[in-house]
């Protein structure tokens, strides 16, 4: 009989690790290039499954998945987000709002298909185990279930964006939400003409992706790692992420 390892036993196989991989370092948070054409009902139900299998704080599964095909909804989220960015225009200097009014920073109409994940911040019965020194667990679970979603998406090819300039209390109300729910992302899904190359802000240059090297510490803030390979490994990593 083979001797096992410990090490590579439960690994995937080369090609299935390559594809969660390539899933992540592709992953876009998509805005102008949606499609028209509708997502299947198998390939929603397969997202919503992968997005409801996240792990979860106490196990309580705070998310719930609002299916958004209504355009007077989706018309009546537009304009509160161009309210809202409006607003947040106005927050940067003179040279960065021009920078900032040519992104796009939605595709609420233009995508087939919104979908909005809350967080139910009473789910549980009594105190959920977990939550009892961090409450906001079950928001960190739920941000769980958008990436799970999200990188599911992206392996079938489908586009997502969020859209996080809205008033959160204002969407409940145009969404109908109870008051213990929390709209935590809404999301724009569809096929894409194209994933871009580099994250939309990277590419315009407004922010650039942080060297991982500079952001790994030791057993302490900004204190060096004690294992030299894998402050080499580290830098063999990133190589291929730098712009």
């Amino acid at each position: 009989m083979a001797e096992h390892s410990g090490r590579a036993d439960h690994a995937f196989p080369p090609p299935q690790r390559e594809g969660l991989y390539r899933a992540i370092h592709e992953r876009r948070d998509v805005r102008a290039q949606f499609l028209p054409d509708p997502v299947p009902p198998e390939v929603l139900a397969r997202l919503l499954d992968a997005a409801h299998h996240a792990p979860s704080v106490g196990f309580m599964q705070p998310w719930d998945f609002l299916v958004i095909d209504s355009r007077e909804v989706r018309r009546r989220v537009h304009r509160l987000f161009l309210r809202e960015n409006e607003r947040g225009a106005q927050q940067f200097s003179a040279e960065r709002q021009q920078a900032y009014r040519r992104l796009k920073l939605e595709g609420i109409l233009e995508s087939p298909l919104n979908l909005c994940i809350t967080c139910d911040r009473s789910r549980g019965d009594g105190p959920v185990l977990g939550r009892t020194s961090i409450v906001d667990t079950d928001l960190f679970s739920t941000c769980l279930a958008v990436q799970n979603l999200w990188l599911a998406a992206r392996a079938e090819g489908i586009g997502v964006g969020w859209v996080s300039i809205l008033d959160q209390q204002e969407l409940a109300t145009i969404l109908d939400l109870p008051e213990q729910v929390y709209p935590l992302a809404y999301l724009c899904l569809g096929y894409v003409s194209e994933f871009l190359q580099q994250p939309e802000l990277a590419r315009s240059g407004w922010r650039q992706r942080l060297p991982l090297t500079e952001l790994v510490h030791g057993n302490g803030w900004r204190q060096a790692l004690a294992d030299e390979a894998l402050h080499e490994a580290l830098q063999e990593v990133a190589r291929p992420c730098q712009p």
